[in-house]
């Protein structure tokens, strides 16, 4: 431990040979006696702002928080009841997973996963972005306001209409019945394609061909709106007097979107790219349960990712195989977000922590 001398905190008057304590360092002395009497008084001041944060903290605790406990699962053996107490595996059910019995298995899903968040962002990242950077430009307030409802709607459809809808657009002939109106669409377009006449028979969301673009559309349709909201909000921030002189210095409206609107939006797109990225294996398990439930239909081999993969290992005996592949999908989730953060640190000065 440091040792303190009384000319690290007190003032020496070397007149009188005494030392004196300064108004600075009396003021930090009090604040220091009563830093815990001042945060009560704060706390009993405001207490209806912190009474609401209860249950933020509950919802974090119950749902964050106590179910890490399960995840020592993926380090025990998976051959006994759930209600005993099973013995520690150390890594053996991750060596399993990685190159034993489950691993072909395994890996699949992961490109499968990567593949469809890759694709979702690459192409469904932009959406929010242009949709922002278009309402901006509607100028009638109604119109605006009718059509973002329009696209934010979408986001509070229940993915269960939201399956069974994109079952319906693209069913065939082997769904049951009549087929899909995209798919009749389809099929009277491509007439002379005997490889997609055959996929429209048993529907396109079926196929291995068919069903990731067909995925990736309709996530797109159903979160774009309302991932819109974020960056409608920082454009319309942008001031007035940015447009201003652009104007005077003779700049179009896309001279403005793309000199003035974008680098003004340019630390929230980062931001929130950082945060995709963080979600970047982080694939919807219902949505695609629904559109594959099992390994009968067509799609499966492009379909199932590693969270149905995990739910599959639902029997006692190959469930830790399960907890251990999330629990990769997560820490691979994790190093994503801190090199996104790192780099765009590094690269604009811009980052999420």
């Amino acid at each position: 431990m440091f040792k303190l001398k009384c000319d690290d905190f007190l003032d020496y008057d070397e007149a009188t040979g005494t030392y004196s304590m300064s108004a600075e360092q009396q003021v930090r002395d009090e604040t220091e006696r009563n830093k815990w009497k001042t945060t009560g008084f704060t706390l009993l001041k405001d207490w209806r702002l912190y009474l609401m944060l209860v249950p933020m903290i509950l919802v974090y605790v119950l749902w964050k928080y106590l179910p890490m406990y399960e995840l020592t699962a993926a380090f025990r053996y998976g051959d006994y009841e759930l209600t005993t107490d099973r013995p520690w595996a150390g890594i053996s059910n991750f060596q399993n997973i990685y190159f034993g019995a489950n691993a072909a298995a395994f890996w699949q899903a992961f490109r499968n996963t990567f593949i469809i968040a890759f694709y979702g962002l690459l192409f469904g990242f932009p959406m929010p972005i242009i949709l922002a950077l278009f309402f901006n430009e509607v100028k009638s307030n109604i119109a605006r306001s009718i059509m973002q409802v329009c696209v934010y709607l979408p986001k509070f459809i229940s993915t269960v209409i939201v399956t069974s809808l994109t079952l319906a657009l693209f069913s065939g002939n082997a769904a049951g019945g009549q087929i899909g109106v995209v798919s009749q669409l389809v099929g009277k377009i491509f007439k002379s394609s005997k490889m997609l006449q055959a996929s429209l028979d048993g529907g396109l969301v079926y196929t291995i061909q068919y069903f990731r673009p067909i995925y990736i559309i309709t996530d797109i349709w159903e979160h774009a709106g309302y991932d819109s909201i974020v960056f409608f909000a920082a454009v319309i921030a942008v001031s007035p007097t940015s447009y201003e002189a652009a104007q005077i210095d003779g700049a179009g409206k896309m001279a403005q979107m793309r000199y003035v609107v974008i680098p003004s939006i340019l630390s929230t797109v980062v931001i929130m790219l950082i945060m995709k990225i963080g979600g970047l294996l982080s694939v919807g398990y219902e949505k695609l349960y629904l559109l594959c439930p099992d390994s009968t239909y067509g799609n499966y081999a492009v379909a199932t990712v590693v969270s149905t993969w995990a739910n599959a290992q639902g029997n006692y005996l190959t469930q830790a195989f399960g907890i251990a592949g999330e629990m990769t999908n997560n820490l691979i989730g994790m190093i994503l977000v801190i090199g996104a953060n790192t780099i765009a640190r590094k690269a604009s000065d811009v980052s999420l922590y």
